[in-house]
């Protein structure tokens, strides 16, 4: 494809989350929502992520636009892996290879085995002001970091969100949703209460 002839290059960035770092590339992976694999049998329909979890100390990937965030065990240092993991990366795309099989790139629910979690289509007037609050000031700082924010439910003042990439298990994501997301939303939309993470 035209894509591959374009060199790729990528660099690796820490995240909040000391078991995560995220891997930025000069093209885009996906359009539209990210998709985050907790398992390599997951990802039949993705070669590249079935050979990221062949390494011993990946423990999630997550696949956002430009960038895939990997999540390692603890048992081993950053600096033993990140260039092991970015040549990988780059040799996987510069040979030419897709992120996705071509027959499932069409159709986002077959990428992911699982049936992917649905987030919530806002109908009431609250939560569309919720879901316009995350995607303009919550999302765009929460994929900064190698993750992403999904709106899940609002009932009897709880909002649910679901963190993915960096922020999923992250030491900080507590203090994240509680601090940030959920002193912002009570500030901007009173029928909010609490916000709480799946």
């Amino acid at each position: 494809m035209e894509k591959a002839l374009i060199p790729t290059e990528i660099y690796a960035e820490s995240t909040p989350n000391p078991n995560a770092v995220k891997f930025v590339l000069n093209r885009n992976l996906i359009e539209g929502d990210p998709i985050e694999f907790k398992f390599g049998s997951e990802a039949k329909n993705s070669p590249l992520v079935q050979e990221l979890f062949n390494f011993p100390f990946v423990l999630n990937v997550f696949v956002s636009t430009n960038f895939i965030t990997i999540t390692k065990t603890q048992n081993i240092e950053w600096t033993e892996i990140i260039p092991q993991l970015r040549n990988f990366i780059s040799e996987y795309f510069n040979s030419g290879k897709e992120l996705f099989s071509k027959a499932i790139i069409t159709n986002k629910n077959s990428i992911v085995e699982e049936v992917p979690d649905e987030q919530l289509v806002p109908t009431s007037e609250t939560e569309i002001k919720i879901a316009e609050i995350l995607d303009e000031y919550i999302r765009p700082a929460v994929e900064g970091d190698g993750g992403a924010i999904v709106l899940k439910s609002f009932k009897n003042g709880t909002v649910t969100v679901k963190m993915q990439g960096s922020c999923s298990g992250c030491p900080s994501s507590t203090m994240t949703l509680k601090a940030g997301i959920e002193g912002l939303l009570k500030r901007l939309v009173p029928e909010v209460e609490q916000v709480i993470s799946e």
